[in-house]
């Protein structure tokens, strides 16, 4: 519990700060896309066809874990209070051990369904790893494993202490509590962050992953 009120506490005071990176229209949701399996993608190759189409969720999924398997953080877009939390593990992630993507992405829509999740649940912060995705309070301490906001001070041995004092089901009531009235917190935005302007390239997963 004491992981998770310092990880608040940080995400508001990050919010205080100036933000640098861009911000782009929402992107569309996926019910107009069309998927296809890489099989057709190759297929179509052959055939010259214009690739406006999306990869099924399962591709998708292997080609962000293909050659990076760092863990990627899928987090509400619009919503400010996310967006100040991704600042914060920015810059407590000096080594760059973690990736990002909107949950209102293509690729966050396909990493969801690819764990059995609807694509527009837009509910929790998911934590993606080769192993599996975590939800809630599961995230934040899988996410919070990975961060080392001053040299020498790893918060993974606070994680864990979190992981193994305060149960679950406490947990998760703490994390629905701040989730469920995010917006009214911090309020949210009409547009959904990528890192546009390139400063994060490899921090932020490419879009062109999701599509043919």
């Amino acid at each position: 519990m004491f992981t998770r009120l310092i990880f608040t506490l940080s995400i508001a005071s990050a919010t205080l700060r100036s933000s640098s990176h861009a911000f782009v229209p929402v992107v569309k949701t996926l019910s107009s896309s069309i998927y296809v399996t890489s099989t057709d993608l190759a297929e179509n190759s052959k055939e010259g066809v214009a690739k406006s189409k999306l990869l099924i969720p399962s591709d998708v999924l292997k080609r962000v874990f293909e050659k990076d398997d760092r863990p990627v953080i899928l987090f509400d877009g619009v919503c400010n209070l996310c967006n100040s939390a991704v600042n914060l593990a920015l810059d407590w992630d000096p080594n760059g051990k973690l990736r990002f993507a909107a949950l209102q992405s293509n690729v966050g829509k396909s990493l969801l369904q690819a764990h059995g999740r609807r694509a527009d649940d837009i509910s929790s912060i998911v934590f993606v790893t080769t192993k599996g995705a975590y939800t809630k309070s599961d995230a934040i301490l899988g996410i919070t494993s990975e961060l080392n906001p001053f040299p020498f001070l790893p918060l993974k041995p606070a994680a864990t202490l979190g992981r193994m004092v305060v149960p679950q089901i406490l947990r998760d009531a703490i994390y629905d509590g701040v989730a469920d009235n995010r917006y009214s917190i911090l309020g949210k935005r009409d547009v959904c962050r990528i890192d546009a302007d390139g400063e994060f390239d490899d921090r932020f997963v490419d879009e062109k992953l999701a599509e043919c």
